[in-house]
């Protein structure tokens, strides 16, 4: 996983309406990059909202926020238009930001053993340097958890 002290790993992707985007579009800014494991779940839901009624203080703190999962760009753009979220979503269906990242892995529940996305908060400066690591993110509070940092 993509420890404190890294560098923002260079990616070229498209969000909800198709657009790239890229890591370099963060250049320059300080930057929230949260990972979740599907769009339209009720955990990943009640985080993409916190992050989005709360968005205004992130961008008051001068974050720029940018949601990632392995979903395809027509399930990122429903849950994006469904919850009128503010910031970009990623569709990485190839999961390749999602491994440079590190944060495709083994996962348990219900005694069942399976791969997938740990979902994961990281919080970049200016300068593109990881500077936080959240990997016990609570949806509830994910925008406090991000602002509590600062």
């Amino acid at each position: 996983m993509l420890n404190v002290g890294d560098h923002l790993p260079e990616f070229t992707a498209v969000n909800q309406e198709g657009e790239t985007v890229s890591s370099l579009d963060f250049r320059g800014y300080k930057s929230v990059l949260f990972f979740y494991p599907q769009a339209n779940t009720p955990t990943c839901t009640v985080e993409a909202c916190n992050l989005n009624d709360h968005l205004d203080e992130l961008q008051s703190a001068g974050y720029k926020v940018l949601g990632i999962s392995a979903d395809s760009v027509k399930k990122q753009k429903n849950f994006h238009t469904k919850n009128k979220l503010g910031y970009d979503l990623i569709a990485d269906e190839k999961r390749e930001i999602i491994e440079k990242f590190g944060v495709w892995q083994e996962k348990k529940t219900f005694g069942k053993t399976y791969f997938g996305i740990v979902r994961t908060t990281f919080i970049f400066d200016e300068n593109g340097i990881c500077i936080r690591t959240i990997d016990k993110v609570k949806s509830r509070e994910a925008a406090r958890q991000i602002l509590e940092g600062v």
